[in-house]
Formats: structure tokens, C-alpha cells, sequence
């Protein structure tokens, strides 16, 4: 293992407003062998992810941050290449928090073992991982759709969002997307077979999603907020849901945006409309619900009934320009970076 060497990805400074590629630095160093009870990995995958930018800051949050001149982290699937535990073996494929870089040396008791045959190694970094536990627990658990009601989601296209549209329908829920551009509502509508999206680009979008639906929304699925969800509050229905993912228009500014003071209003309606509006941070239902949520997505997925698409990226030094671009809306689909061939 000393003779092999690894690129990974530091920080190499705090972004000040959107990242720029000089807060990132590619360096190669010599890999390293694992001690009793750790495994090494080579990986394959990585997944990149909007809640990275919080991450990046130092600013309090419900994560630690990443810290200047380390390499930042994220969620990977390799192969293992060498084991210092009984329970992998070299050659196992596995589901780790092996970061922005090519091999990783972690504790045994951190890796989750694949299925060896799995076709798509990816969609554990997707549909059957983090983004779709997310879409299936915010949605199921907070938002509780019932069949017949509207179901609106924003980031329609995205990872999350197009699980999010999918299983609501299944639920037997009319849904709404929204996202960036005609091309990805044409997918949301056509490939996902959401019943109708409207472009958030579009100088008209608060009068269409308004028209869309006529019978007022009952589920909000929030992964943008900004102006999206202006557009949104006044439409929410009495005793609405609003499962709050991620609000990805937000994760760039430094400071809170200028305008009038919108809290009175969304305070209001909460209060005279019953909203339940929750947060929730996915880490915190693996252990009690990650069983259940496999035991409904695997079969949709391997049916066909959810479908999934991923923006496949190659090479660890594209990295942190696909996260730049992710964090404007440029990825069409579950970003994931290429590291390795199997």
C-alpha cells in the first residue's frame, strides 16, 4: 500500500459567497496501510452534495466543519484493497465516508457492505442512499401525502426531488414539480411522469404554479427556498405540510436578503392556515428507519417504478468545478464524481 499514491481534495480556504476554485487544492501523497480494525479502500465514487457548502464554513451548524488544508468529506462506494477486520475481506464493495479523494483508510465499524452484485454501484450514493432516504423520510414521514391531494416539489429534477415526485405519486397524489429550464420539466413530466412543472426561471413562474394548482397545495416539499418558496406560501392549503430539506438558494450568501420583512407574514400564515412546517437532518434516522425505507425503495427501483438519473462526472480534479456548478443549478440529475474504474 505505501507504494501506491493518492490525489485527494483539500480546502485550502473558506469560500467568501459562492465557492471559486482556488478554495480547493488538488495535492497526490503516498497511500497509506491500515491498522487493526481500519480498511482500506479504493474509491470508486463520490457523491457530491449541496449540504457541503454548509461545511465549508466554520460557522455553527448541525455538522462540524471541514477543516482548511484536509480533505473534505463526503460519501463514497469502493473496493476494499486491503482489511485489518475479520468482517471484509479485499475485493468487498462497500459504502463509506471516504471524502474528495481517490483511497481512504477508515474504521471498520464506519463501512456499510454491498451487495456484490449490485449494477449500479452509484445508486448507493442516490436512489438506494442518502438522497433517497432523504426524498422517502421528509416525504412520508413529515409531509404524510394522501392520495388525491396536491403534492408540490421544488428542485424537481434533482437527486432528491425527482424521488420525492415519484414516490408521491405511487401514494396516489396529483404532483407538481419545479425546476431550472424547460429540459429538466420535460424529464420531470415526461420521464417521472409528474403531472405538470413549471420552470422557476420564468418571469411568469408565481402566476403558472399558481394555475397548476388550482385546488391550493397540500405538501411542500422545500429543498430551494428564496423566491420558489414566495411563490409557494400564499398557495399552501389549510393544515399544509412543508418538510424542509435543503434551501440551496440560500447556501451562498453571507448575508440576509434585502427586501421587506417577510416573518410577519409567514408567521401568519402558518398560524391561520395550521401549517406544519418541519426541518429535519437525515442523519438522525438511519439506525430506526433505513430497514423499512429499503424494504419499499429497492423493489420500486429494481421494478422500474422509481426511476433515477445521474450526472456522472470524471476524474477527482473535476471535482470542485462540478460543485461550483451544482450549487447554481448546472448538474441534471444526482451528481456523482468517477473516481476510479471498477
Amino acid at each position: 500500500m505505501t507504494a501506491q499514491q493518492s490525489r485527494r481534495i483539500v480546502l485550502a480556504s473558506r469560500p467568501k459567497g459562492a465557492p471559486v476554485s482556488g478554495d480547493f487544492r488538488l495535492e497526490t501523497g503516498p497511500a497509506v496501510e491500515p491498522d487493526e480494525g481500519q480498511v482500506a479502500i479504493r474509491n470508486l465514487y463520490l457523491s457530491l452534495d449541496p449540504y457541503m457548502r454548509g461545511r465549508m464554513s466554520d460557522a455553527p451548524s448541525y455538522a462540524e466543519p471541514f477543516q482548511i488544508g484536509e480533505a473534505l468529506g463526503g460519501a463514497t462506494v469502493g473496493r476494499v484493497e486491503a482489511s485489518r477486520d475479520g468482517n471484509f475481506k479485499e475485493g468487498d464493495l462497500v459504502l463509506a465516508f471516504g471524502g474528495w479523494q481517490e483511497r481512504s483508510v477508515l474504521p471498520a465499524s464506519s463501512l456499510r457492505k454491498l451487495p456484490a452484485d449490485l449494477t449500479r454501484p452509484s445508486y448507493a450514493l442516490g436512489v438506494l442512499g442518502m438522497p433517497g432516504f432523504t426524498a422517502w423520510h421528509g416525504l412520508m414521514k413529515i409531509g404524510e401525502p394522501q392520495a388525491g391531494e396536491t403534492v408540490v416539489v421544488a428542485a424537481a429534477s434533482g437527486a432528491v426531488g425527482s424521488v420525492v415526485g415519484q414516490v408521491a405519486k405511487l401514494k396516489g397524489a396529483r404532483v407538481v414539480g419545479i425546476a431550472g429550464g424547460e429540459e429538466k420539466c420535460r424529464f420531470v413530466t415526461d420521464e417521472l411522469g409528474f403531472d405538470a412543472c413549471i420552470d422557476r426561471r420564468d418571469p411568469q413562474f408565481a402566476e403558472k404554479l399558481k394555475a397548476a394548482v388550482p385546488d391550493g397545495i397540500d405538501v411542500y416539499f422545500e429543498n430551494v427556498g428564496g423566491a420558489v418558496f414566495d411563490a409557494v406560501l400564499p398557495l399552501l392549503n389549510v393544515h399544509a405540510r412543508v418538510p424542509i430539506c435543503g434551501l440551496i438558494a440560500g447556501y451562498n450568501s453571507e448575508r440576509p436578503p434585502e427586501g421587506p420583512d417577510r416573518m410577519p407574514l409567514l408567521m401568519g400564515t402558518l398560524l391561520k392556515k395550521r401549517i406544519r412546517m418541519q426541518g429535519f437532518i437525515i442523519g438522525d434516522h438511519y439506525g430506526p428507519e433505513f430497514s423499512e425505507f429499503m424494504a419499499e425503495m429497492g423493489p420500486w427501483v429494481k421494478e422500474g417504478r422509481v426511476r433515477f438519473r445521474e450526472d456522472v462526472v470524471e476524474g477527482l480534479e473535476n471535482a470542485p468545478k462540478a460543485f461550483i456548478g451544482l450549487l447554481e443549478g448546472e448538474n441534471f440529475g444526482k451528481l456523482v464524481v468517477k473516481l476510479s474504474d471498477d
